[in-house]
C-alpha cells in the first residue's frame, strides 16, 4: 500500500497545531527513513523563523512594543537567558506549507527593504530546510527603529519601591 498523501494531526489534547508528513510506500521492503510519519509543532517552526530573523544584520529584536517589555521583565525575573526566540513570531502551519508573520525592529541606517528581503530569505531557507515545509509567505511589519544611543524599551525602569 502507497501512501504519500499529507495528513493533519492534533496535539495530544486533540487541537490543532502541529502538521504531520508522510513519505511514500511504508511496511516491510521499503527504506527505513519513509517508514512512519513527523510530526513538526507550530512551536518548532516559529522558533526556527524567529532564529533565522535575528540572524540578519539589521534587526535588533523582534516583538512589538509591549511584547518585548515583557519579554524582558520575563527574562530578569527568570534569572537573563536568552529570552523566547518565538517573540513576534507568528506561524500558520498547512499539512506540506507555512506561513510566518514576523514584528521587527530595525536598526537605524539600514535599508529597511533590503532588511526585510534578507529576513524572507534566511527564514525561508532555514525553515523549509529544517522542516520540509514549503514557506508560502514570510510578512513582516516593521515595529519600530531602534536610534543609536536610544535606550532599548525593553529595559525595564527601575521602580520606586523594591
Amino acid at each position: 500500500m502507497t501512501d504519500t498523501s499529507d495528513r493533519p494531526s492534533t496535539g495530544q489534547d486533540g487541537t490543532p497545531g502541529t502538521t504531520t508528513m508522510l513519505k511514500g510506500p511504508t511496511g516491510a521492503g521499503t527504506s527505513p527513513e519513509t517508514r512512519g510519519r513527523t510530526t513538526i509543532a507550530d512551536g518548532v517552526v516559529a522558533k526556527i523563523a524567529g532564529t533565522a530573523a535575528r540572524e540578519v544584520p539589521g534587526i535588533h529584536n523582534l516583538g512589538a512594543g509591549m511584547a518585548r517589555a515583557i519579554g524582558a521583565m520575563r527574562e530578569r525575573v527568570a534569572g537573563g537567558g536568552s529570552g523566547d526566540v518565538s517573540r513576534g513570531v507568528k506561524v500558520e502551519v498547512g499539512e506540506s506549507q507555512a506561513a510566518v508573520d514576523l514584528d521587527v525592529v530595525v536598526e537605524y541606517g539600514y535599508p529597511i527593504v533590503d532588511v526585510a528581503g534578507e529576513v524572507r530569505v534566511n527564514v525561508i531557507s532555514a525553515v523549509e530546510r529544517m522542516t520540509g515545509l514549503e514557506v508560502v509567505e514570510v510578512n513582516l511589519v516593521v515595529d519600530d527603529v531602534n536610534l543609536p544611543g536610544e535606550e532599548d524599551e525593553t529595559e525595564p525602569a527601575e521602580g520606586r519601591v523594591q
